[in-house]
């Protein structure tokens, strides 16, 4: 017994056509777009290409210093701070340091993203609280972060609590200055929709407010997560005896230019990494923008 299938419109067709109908089929969803395999193959080109620029300066360098080009005394090879860092990880101290350091950054970036995602959006939504609060804030802003720690150290000691909250002052600008500035930029025409529903104060910040700024929110946190590891190094020069910051002031101290290249590196390790996961985990919230892709 023959079995009838279902008849597909666009079966029979000249053979030149076949491009074009393939092209509206992706547009109806009768046909799947690119695989996921052709685009976590991208991905993966994409990531690969990121490591030319560092891994060519290395191999560059590297090759310099053997035959006598380049001074590898208070500039050394990629090979003696690999080395370093194996001799560091091997006896444990790296792993020390790095928990300490990133400890610190994660309590001081949580504070300094609650803190500066209230106030931008206060400041933001309500004209007064950002005529009353924004010029001191601002003003705050200007301070540079190594001012910050002689007061810090005389209020609150030499212990973690002063180091943490030094991180989540350079944590919290970045978030309050662009947050503030996106909730006023925000289409007028989405808060009078609010308006005629009778959204809450509350409500209009959640409901409206935040995911129309949703994207530069993201790139806020990205910038204050990169200040945040700028002023860790800051925070574990006050009393500290672990952390990534301790072992760069350590090497200076002591005159091993290898140990503050090998904490300098795994400072850029971990802060690209840190920023990769924040930038990947941010995706799912923003799959609705249909924006620019940069061309090749």
């Amino acid at each position: 017994m023959n079995v009838m299938r279902p008849s597909d419109p666009y079966d029979e067709v000249a053979p030149a056509s076949l491009p074009a109908i393939a092209a509206a089929r992706r547009m109806t969803g009768t046909e799947a777009g690119p695989t996921v395999s052709s685009r976590s193959d991208r991905r993966s080109w994409k990531w690969l290409l990121g490591l030319v620029v560092p891994v060519g300066l290395a191999v560059g360098w590297e090759i310099a210093v053997s035959y006598g080009l380049g001074n590898g005394r208070l500039l050394p090879p990629p090979s003696k701070i690999i080395a370093t860092l194996s001799a560091l990880a091997v006896s444990g101290e790296l792993t020390t340091h790095i928990l300490a350091t990133l400890g610190r950054v994660a309590l001081g970036f949580l504070f300094g993203v609650l803190a500066g995602t209230f106030f931008g959006a206060l400041t933001g939504y309500s004209t007064l609280a950002r005529a009353l609060l924004d010029p001191t804030l601002q003003a705050l802003r200007a301070i540079p972060s190594i001012a910050w720690v002689p007061v810090f150290i005389l209020w609150f000691g030499i212990f973690e609590t002063s180091k943490v909250i030094l991180i989540a002052v350079g944590v919290f600008f970045p978030i309050y200055l662009a947050l503030s500035g996106a909730i006023l930029g925000v289409d007028r025409k989405l808060v009078e929709v609010a308006r005629i529903f009778r959204f809450s104060g509350p409500e209009m910040i959640w409901r409206v407010l935040l995911p129309a700024t949703l994207p530069a929110y993201v790139i806020a946190l990205r910038a204050g997560l990169g200040l945040g590891w700028m002023f860790v190094v800051a925070a574990e020069f006050m009393g500290a005896s672990e952390g990534l910051g301790f072992l760069l002031v350590d090497g200076q101290m002591t005159g091993r230019p290898q140990t503050v290249l090998a904490a300098i590196a795994v400072f850029a390790i971990l802060g690209k990494l840190t920023d990769w996961l924040l930038a990947a985990g941010s995706v799912r919230f923003l799959r609705w923008q249909d924006n620019f892709k940069a061309t090749t």
